[in-house]
């Protein structure tokens, strides 16, 4: 099925009218600009299209899974054999976990992509951007001294706030920050995990607090992922977040 395919039931719901162009294609996912209709209550959106699972390529990808809880034995067991109907469960829960995180993260004010709907192996989302270009990665914006502390303190604010709502971004990198009219914005959420369920929830944290401080020590920003790991971690996991 092509891309232009699986957008079809948003077509139908009003919300998209029109499929402009590819914003990015790659292993796990191709995404496109399209035009909102009457019910999506934005011009411009953005729809994120999956991969097939023998296209992806997330990396290891049982760290992210372990602590799920799949409490149907037909499901669990299909899931676990990989059979045909187990590997479309597999797929759909990549789809449904990024709707839901946004959805989740957006309510509590975060720094994400206002999520409009999800259908099958799609999610629409809000589009970061104007007509003319979408917003760029953080990678490819030079910023001086005092907006990269304005940004990197948002960016940890807004960890913290995913971590009070039990969620751990889980790759967390330049690549997947987008910077636009002065603001970071936060995108790529399927790997993202239950840090109350998940066993590699402190090391996920740490690393992609490593991550973030390692971008930042660019401009000066001085700052130790370890300590602000630790921090964090320690104040969740006494509820005082």
């Amino acid at each position: 099925m092509d891309d232009e395919d699986t957008l079809d039931p948003f077509f139908a719901e009003g919300l998209v009218t029109e499929v402009m162009r590819t914003i990015k294609s790659g292993k796990e996912a191709a995404v496109w600009l399209c035009r909102g209709g009457p019910a999506a209550g934005s011009p411009l959106l953005a729809a994120k299209v999956y991969r097939s699972r023998y296209r992806r390529n997330f990396k290891n990808d049982a760290v992210y899974k372990e602590g799920r809880l799949i409490q149907k034995r037909r499901i669990r067991v299909a899931v676990e054999k990989k059979t045909r109907f187990g590997r479309e469960l597999e797929d759909g829960w990549w789809v449904n976990r990024e709707s839901e995180a946004l959805t989740t993260l957006h309510a509590a004010g975060a720094d994400v992509p206002r999520p409009i709907a999800a259908s099958g192996a799609a999610v629409l989302m809000e589009y970061v951007g104007d007509e003319e270009d979408a917003a760029p990665q953080l990678l490819r914006v030079s910023l001086d001294a005092a907006e990269a502390q304005r940004a990197f303190d948002r960016l940890l604010w807004n960890l913290e706030l995913w971590l009070s709502r039990d969620i751990v971004h889980a790759d967390l990198s330049a690549y997947n920050i987008l910077y636009w009219q002065d603001r970071a914005i936060v995108i790529d959420f399927p790997q993202s995990i239950d840090a109350r369920t998940n066993p590699n929830a402190h090391e996920l944290l740490a690393r992609d607090l490593k991550h973030l401080c390692r971008h930042f020590a660019r401009y000066g920003v001085e700052e130790d992922a370890v300590d602000l790991t630790e921090d964090l971690w320690g104040r969740y996991a006494y509820a005082r977040l």
